[in-house]
């Protein structure tokens, strides 16, 4: 089984460190989570799934995510 978005490709958006992109999965992730429900609602993944999806296409980067 493999694992989609690869961690290789999500290391590289954030030039290799393992923290910053610990960091930005957990922190994009709580974002999604706190968008209204019904946005998602018919998604089959889950808030950690699509973070990782936005940060491997490019769509989120260390400087997007709000400091909480």
């Amino acid at each position: 089984m493999m694992i989609e978005p690869s961690i290789d490709e999500l290391l590289k958006q954030t030039n290799g460190n393992r923290y910053v992109l610990c960091t930005l999965i957990a922190k994009r992730a709580k974002e999604i989570e706190s968008i209204t429900r019904l946005e998602f609602a018919d998604q089959e993944k889950k808030a950690i799934s699509l973070a990782c999806d936005e940060i491997a296409k490019g769509k989120v980067r260390p400087s997007n995510i709000s400091a909480s």
